[in-house]
């Protein structure tokens, strides 16, 4: 009778081990790719289709700002197509015109019979020239400080005694008083010079110019024309007037 035995491990040769496992690893990744080699062959099953709706609830405000989001396509302006236009109905001019216009009425021309005394008032070479020397002139009385025309005063409001009696002197006698005055806008004269006096030393002609700022003077005149910044020579009388009475 036969006995077999089976060698030990520790009895192979350092060869027999090392080949033992090499095979064994062999083996084993072998099968991992036949395994790995079948589940591509087997395709998934595939599911039914389902009937079912799927409603998502989204919050307003993402959904107005979704629907401001989306661009509007532009819309197309429509031309409407031209109409042609109704010809107007044919005028139609009469032969003749039915009005008559009548022709105008001639009036007789009036002659006016003018007599030589009218004829003559109408001439117009008999009419007074206007701006020629003559009438409505100031009369010329001298000359001025400075070689000036000087006119003669023309009042256009006569001073009156409280204008003049402030100006004059105690114990002033009776007499008068001539000075020069430059004309001013508004009837008014400036810069007035003493020129004579009566009695000599009576103050009269200096209570004259004291007073003339309170005078109203005309402008003289020359062709009708005021002749403003001109000089006039005034001349003031100073008389006294006694009263006597009982008390």
């Amino acid at each position: 009778m036969s006995i077999y035995r089976l060698s030990a491990p520790y009895e192979r040769t350092p060869f027999q081990r090392r080949a033992s496992g090499l095979a064994l690893a062999i083996a084993v990744n072998l099968g991992l790719l036949l395994v790995l080699w079948g589940l591509g062959k087997f395709a998934p099953v595939a599911e039914k289709p389902s009937h079912s709706v799927i409603i998502d609830l989204m919050p307003e405000s993402r959904s107005a700002a979704s629907k401001q989001k989306q661009p509007t396509a532009p819309k197309t302006a429509e031309h409407p197509q031209p109409q042609p236009l109704p010809k107007p109905p044919p005028i139609i001019l009469p032969a003749k015109p039915t009005i008559a216009v009548p022709p105008p009425a001639k009036k007789p021309v009036e002659i006016l019979q003018l007599s030589k005394e009218e004829m003559a008032a109408g001439d117009i070479s008999n009419l007074p020239k206007t701006g020629a020397s003559g009438d409505g002139d100031s009369e010329v009385v001298g000359h001025g400080p400075n070689g000036e025309v000087l006119y003669a005063a023309e009042w256009a409001r006569h001073p009156t005694d409280a204008e003049l009696g402030g100006y004059l002197p105690r114990n002033a006698p009776d007499g008068y008083g001539i000075v020069a005055c430059k004309t001013v806008a508004g009837d008014r004269v400036e810069d007035c010079i003493e020129l004579d006096q009566e009695p000599h030393g009576s103050h009269l002609a200096a209570a004259v110019r004291q007073a003339a700022w309170q005078f109203r003077i005309r402008p003289p005149r020359k062709n009708g024309v005021p002749l403003v910044g001109s000089w006039v020579s005034i001349r003031i009388d100073y008389e006294r007037v006694v009263r006597t009475g009982s008390l």
